[in-house]
């Protein structure tokens, strides 16, 4: 399948699905700086070959400009000219998308995922119990637990790529980047954006739950 072969109507689809949820994150004070990072899927998909719209790096995400996005293919390298350079993470978004064939990923940094991610560390991942928003991720066990994996963060984002492959969880959307943020993703950016809040959520009611034990008197 080539870029070319992509309805119009599918890649203005999908640039417009990525400002809508740019601008609703924006507004949550989900990309501190020029952080964080969202793509949604494009036309067919094989592990081996696919395309995706992805954040440009570098921009202000509470501003739209004409050059926001670009289009990438499998390997994280633009379908078409441009002077635009691809998110730094990119090969991350690769993949998630090659493992589990979601349509959409979203990357946000908050406060609440950067310190749940540093607290939980030494386990390696989030323990989640009976948390009704757990059902956000189709999850409908009674008091269901969940564990959210956590992955080592470094600045040669090539070394993150084996950790994800190898703790990514076939039923949790979402990854944790230790000291850094949240990867969720979806069939569609609905979903994505879906688990995305769902995780965010828990991120918060887990912090402020631990905040309430250790301060317990027995």
């Amino acid at each position: 399948m080539s870029f070319q072969s992509i309805k119009t109507e599918q890649k203005q689809s999908a640039l417009t699905e990525l400002r809508e949820v740019k601008e609703l994150f924006a507004s949550r004070g989900w990309f501190p700086g020029t952080s964080g990072n969202l793509s949604v899927r494009v036309g067919d998909y094989s592990p081996d070959q696919f395309q995706f719209a992805i954040t440009a790096s570098g921009k202000d995400k509470t501003v739209h400009t004409p050059e926001d996005y670009l289009f990438v293919d499998q390997d994280g390298k633009p379908c078409e000219e441009t002077a635009l350079r691809p998110s730094a993470e990119t090969l991350i978004h690769c993949e998630i998308y090659r493992l589990t064939g979601a349509g959409a990923i979203f990357h946000v940094h908050t406060v609440f995922n950067n310190v749940i991610s540093e607290y939980f560390w030494d386990r390696k991942s989030v323990p989640v119990d009976g948390v009704e928003l757990i059902k956000g991720f189709n999850i409908w066990d009674e008091e269901a637990h969940i564990d959210i994996p956590i992955v080592s963060n470094f600045a040669h984002i090539p070394s993150i790529v084996p950790e994800v492959t190898e703790r990514l969880e076939a039923r949790i959307p979402g990854i944790l980047l230790r000291k850094h943020g949240i990867y969720a993703w979806g069939a569609n950016a609905f979903e994505a954006k879906r688990h995305l809040e769902a995780f965010e959520f828990i991120f918060e009611y887990v912090y402020r739950w631990e905040l309430l034990k250790n301060g317990r008197r027995d």
